[in-house]
Formats: C-alpha cells, sequence, structure tokens
C-alpha cells in the first residue's frame, strides 16, 4: 500500500482526494493536514511513502513547507498539487525538492499515476515542466525577469501586486513589516521597477496574479 498523507486548506479539495486514492487498491490515506503545522506533525510521526502538498497555505506556504520537510525526511517523495499553472511554482518547487507538479485541472488519472511514480523514488515531470526545466537549467536569455527573483521575493511581488500592505505581508509570511521592505525593495531592483503600480502591472501582464 502506498501510505498517503494530503495536505491543502480546502477540506472540500481534501475531501476529493481522499476519494481518488482511495477508491484504488494500491492506496492509503494516513493523514490530512490543512496548514504548515499539521503537515509537519503528521509526517514527523505518521510513517508515509509519498506527500500530496499544496502551495498556497496559511502559516508557511508550500515551497516553505517543503523545504522544511526535505530538511527533515529528505527522502520522503513529495508531490505538489497547485492551483497556479506550471510555469509560475514548478521550477521553484522541483529546485526545492519536489518529486513532481501537477495543477489542480489534472485527470484523476494523471495524478494517481504521478504519486505510483514518485512513490518508486522518480520523479513525475509533463512535457511543459521538462521543456521549462531546460530553459532554466540552460541558462534562457528570454526568461522573464521574474525568473531570477528569489521565492521570498517572488512571493512579496504576488502579494504586493494583490493589493496587500507591507504589515499584511508580514503577518502572511511570518515576517517583520521591516524584512518585506527589503524584499520589495530587491525585486523592484531586479525588475527594474521603481514603484507598487509598475511592480502590479508588470504581475497582470506577466499572470502572476488573477
Amino acid at each position: 500500500m502506498i501510505r498517503t498523507v494530503i495536505a491543502d486548506d480546502h477540506a472540500i479539495v481534501r475531501q476529493g482526494l481522499r476519494q481518488i486514492l482511495e477508491a484504488q487498491p494500491d492506496f492509503e490515506v494516513v493523514g490530512e493536514a490543512a496548514h504548515y503545522g499539521e503537515v509537519m506533525q503528521l509526517v514527523r510521526h505518521i510513517p508515509c511513502d509519498v506527500l500530496v502538498l499544496d502551495i498556497a497555505m496559511p502559516g508557511k506556504n508550500g515551497i516553505e513547507t517543503l523545504k522544511q520537510i526535505k530538511r527533515e525526511l529528505p527522502k520522503l517523495p513529495v508531490l505538489i498539487l497547485s492551483m497556479y499553472p506550471e510555469d509560475q511554482y514548478a521550477v521553484r518547487a522541483l529546485k526545492a525538492g519536489a518529486a513532481g507538479y501537477l495543477t489542480k485541472m489534472s485527470a484523476a488519472e494523471q495524478l494517481v499515476g504521478a504519486l505510483r511514480q514518485v512513490a518508486r523514488g522518480r520523479k513525475y515531470i509533463t512535457p511543459e515542466l521538462a521543456e521549462s526545466l531546460a530553459e532554466s537549467i540552460g541558462g534562457d536569455t528570454d526568461a522573464p525577469a521574474h525568473e531570477r527573483l528569489s521565492d521570498r521575493e517572488f512571493q512579496t511581488l504576488r502579494l504586493i501586486a494583490g493589493g496587500r500592505t507591507l504589515t499584511q505581508i508580514g503577518e502572511e509570511l511570518s515576517l517583520s513589516p521591516k524584512t518585506v521592505s527589503v524584499y520589495r525593495a530587491r525585486l523592484l531592483a531586479k525588475l527594474q521597477l521603481a514603484t507598487n503600480a509598475e511592480l502590479t502591472r508588470y504581475a497582470l501582464e506577466n499572470g502572476l496574479v488573477e
């Protein structure tokens, strides 16, 4: 049996994933988590073979959670299942240690196949993601400027463009407003922008916010 933990902040998503997996003869869902603290509690104390992890979660987002898991449990395969398109987070997730990346638009059969693959110790990469990885490794000069941002800078970019204040961003990322201000200054410099309005326009033009 492939013992699976599901981590997503939406109960209806967790329930749907559980139904999909438990309809298979070789899967057992051994735990569910809605936020960072619950994820870490489960993977530390309940033996599991694979973790399904969302990116947009309270406490720490999926990338930060993934990094912590790989520090403590480097051999645990983690499949990122996110609402965000592959071109936004997939390469970052794989570099942080994910075994694969799927969007929530994927078919149930694709999810099951991906989990079986990563549970066997292999990576799951779609053709589109493989192309993005090749461009990333090759240092594609046509790659958009935001791909040069650190994970924290990228998070800050999306949150500012989404209308959050520095204080709100600090609360969401568990950082001080001063630290958030530093990330803002860095990403503005890297993107060669001057104001939040320009940053928001950039994010909209590049499909980084909904």
